[in-house]
């Protein structure tokens, strides 16, 4: 497919137009996912400096790997937004579209006279998303956020990690992740009032917030308790036995016993069923303060078996267990096999390419991976020739440094 290829007639969001004018990862990411149920998606970056995410991480012939999938079902586009005539193009396009995407500081978009007042009066269905560190206010609203603060400041990086050693940060855009699923939820949200006000709005997503969210009842427990959770590395407050454990042929298995009944499966396979008849084998949080014994008799037993035995085993008995898999395992998974979890996508650039697929399965309106990224500017001219610029303006907008 090339990136002139329409959204499916069932694709639940063909139709939808959006804007995505950010950078590094959350607000990519929420366009991402929108395009991938069919919106289209216009990807605007900076003529003289390319969206970041094109030169993170590997590059197989001078291109970014990673922009392939961030970039998926984009067309792209290049306009300096500081420019008047990039300003006058932006302010075009926001009339015909549905969502923009930004994470600006807060104020920049204002200096450049593209702040909410000046969108909303062209297109007062216009849903603005704007994606930043701390938010559009506040005492940290200027400063500069990335997800790695956010993970520092939420508690996350406080509660991960082993009770002896320094805090743990993720060694992946954790936070990124969570706040771009978030936007997209948002966005949708927006969109829905829509329909019933016929107004658009402001998203306002901060960083440090959709990840405090994910980590559960941690200012409920304090506010009520004082309980402040410590880093307690595998093991759980909540339920044992729980973690990784090593096999006899030199990997590791994680093991959950989060219902009773589990727990108890565990016990029977492992041949430590009295441990059942004790009193604080009860309750999870019970089993959690004995977790020294219960990681004892599991790690033991699965300690003298090969990964596929222990496999076998705890499958046989419907116990919870899993492989500890790296990126080579995930791809040869027969579970994800059969979900095309990874799939394939051909590209004019680097052949076919295998990369996460769409985040969910709907049965009668399924979006797809149409394209991955595209080259910087790629689809300049297609999307402006759209909008009913001419030749001419065109190249007043180059003369001008706008494109």
């Amino acid at each position: 497919m090339t990136a002139s290829t329409p959204a499916p007639p069932k694709a639940p969001l063909a139709g939808l137009r959006v804007l995505d004018v950010a950078t590094l990862f959350a607000g990519p990411m929420a366009a991402t996912l929108l395009g991938d149920f069919g919106a289209d998606v216009i990807k605007i970056e900076h003529p003289r400096k390319p969206d970041p995410s094109r030169g993170h991480g590997p590059s197989k012939d001078g291109v970014g790997l990673w922009w392939k999938m961030l970039g998926r079902n984009k067309r792209t586009m290049t306009l300096d937004l500081s420019k008047p005539g990039g300003r006058a193009t932006l302010l075009r396009l926001a009339a015909r579209t549905d969502v923009i995407i930004e994470n600006f500081r807060p104020g920049t978009l204002e200096k450049w006279d593209l702040g909410w007042p000046e969108l909303s009066a062209v297109n007062p269905r216009l849903v603005l998303a704007r994606v930043t560190g701390f938010g559009q206010f506040g005492p940290y609203a200027h400063r500069p956020g990335f997800g790695t603060l956010a993970e520092a400041m939420s508690g996350f990086a406080a509660m991960t990690g082993e009770p002896d050693a320094p805090p743990t940060l993720p060694p992946f855009g954790l936070a990124d992740a969570i706040a771009g699923l978030t936007t997209a939820y948002a966005v949708m949200t927006a969109l829905a009032a829509r329909e019933r006000t016929g107004q658009g709005q402001v998203v306002d997503t901060a960083l440090i917030e959709p990840i405090l969210a994910a980590l559960g009842p941690q200012p409920l427990w304090y506010d009520q308790l004082g309980h402040v959770q410590p880093r307690t590395g595998n093991r759980s407050p909540n339920n044992a036995p729980r973690g990784v454990y090593r096999t006899a042929d030199g990997t590791w298995v994680a093991v959950s016993t989060s219902a009773q009944s589990v727990a108890e499966r565990v016990m029977h396979l492992v041949g430590r069923p009295e441990l059942i008849d004790e009193p604080w084998f009860a309750t999870g949080a019970d089993r959690a303060r004995h977790a020294d014994v219960l990681d004892e008799a599991v790690g033991g037993w699965i300690a003298a078996r090969t990964r596929t035995d222990v496999l076998a085993a705890f499958d046989k008995a419907e116990a919870a267990v899993a492989p500890v898999q790296d990126v080579r395992d995930v791809m040869a998974d027969p579970q994800y096999q059969a979900l095309d979890t990874i799939t394939t996508v051909d590209d004019p650039e680097l052949g076919p390419l295998r990369m996460q697929n769409v985040l969910f399965r709907l049965s009668a309106t399924p979006g797809a991976i149409r394209w991955a990224g595209r080259p910087h500017g790629a689809d300049t001219e297609e999307v402006l020739t759209e909008l009913g610029l001419t030749p001419d303006d065109l190249t007043a907008l180059r003369a001008e440094g706008a494109l």
